[in-house]
């Protein structure tokens, strides 16, 4: 790492705050982009990721703030990639910033001394429900997506985009073109949009050059361009994704394309397990 990274306590404040600025609730990437302005972040600092596995840095420690705020119970995470500010997150943002670190390492600790300790019944109990609730389905799933072919990721986006509506939905997989995979013809009401897109089987983050290259072999061709892939994007991708001037291209994550995958059931089921309840006064009417 040739440039100082903060480290993840260095961005506990700076969520707290991003959260606060985006109205109480935010999703990981608005969260990373407030985090990026309010501490000046540029771009060198960024785009650096760990050697081995291509996560960007600095996403990486704000998860890691997110995740220790949640513990201290200054932020909530009800559904994957949506944080909120609670009450004490709020209150949080008016103490001293080395009595807040403190708190949340305490918060930590205690979590940690509690883990360690020989489970109870109950906790075994507990535990075994809390797990077949927050199972990682997604990353599994992720798993799965990045060992397909990359024609077999092609004809999944081909699929996932006639789920979603669009129609003439053609995969080309050709080389050369600018990293065109296919194209489809979106209709909103009377409009229909041109739409091309690119899919991205990676495990390391995409970064702001293959937007860049994409929106050069979209333009005089398209309306829209889409950036599906199983990683990440990095801040500088997602900022040239969306830069004045420019033909704006929507990029859905691993994470977004999970989720996606699950609101159209394809390859992945939701069981909802029902509740039962007694109703005494109707037995008392009888």
């Amino acid at each position: 790492m040739s440039l100082n990274v903060p480290k993840y306590d260095d961005f506990l404040r700076p969520v707290l705050i991003a959260l606060d600025a985006l109205g109480g609730s935010a999703t990981n990437g608005e969260i990373d982009d407030k985090v990026a302005v309010q501490l000046g972040l540029g771009p060198a600092l960024l785009d650096q990721v760990y050697e081995k596995t291509g996560v960007p840095i600095v996403a990486d420690r704000i998860a890691w703030a997110r995740s220790y705020l949640k513990i201290a119970g200054l932020a909530d995470n009800p559904s994957r990639g949506l944080w909120i500010l609670t009450d004490n997150g709020r209150k949080a943002l008016g103490i001293d910033e080395k009595v807040l670190r403190r708190n949340v390492k305490e918060a930590a600790k205690a979590r940690a001394k509690k883990d360690a300790r020989k489970p109870t019944a109950d906790d075994r109990e507990e535990a075994a429900v809390q797990d077949v609730a927050s199972m990682l389905w997604s990353d599994r799933l992720l798993a799965i997506l990045q060992a397909m072919k990359a024609d077999a990721f092609e004809r999944l986006a081909q699929r996932i985009l006639r789920e979603s509506g669009f129609t003439r939905v053609d995969v080309t997989g050709r080389s050369g073109d600018g990293g065109i995979d296919g194209s489809g013809i979106l209709r909103m009401n009377l409009v229909s949009f041109q739409v091309i897109f690119q899919c991205k089987r990676w495990q390391g983050a995409v970064g702001p050059a293959v937007v860049r290259d994409f929106r050069g072999a979209m333009v005089g061709r398209a309306d829209k361009g889409l950036i599906i892939t199983t990683s990440t994007f990095t801040a500088e991708a997602r900022r040239e994704a969306t830069r004045d001037g420019a033909p704006a291209i929507d990029l859905v994550d691993g994470e977004a394309l999970c989720e996606l995958l699950r609101d159209l059931k394809l390859g992945v089921k939701t069981r909802l397990v029902p509740e039962v309840e007694v109703e005494e006064e109707w037995f008392g009417a009888v």
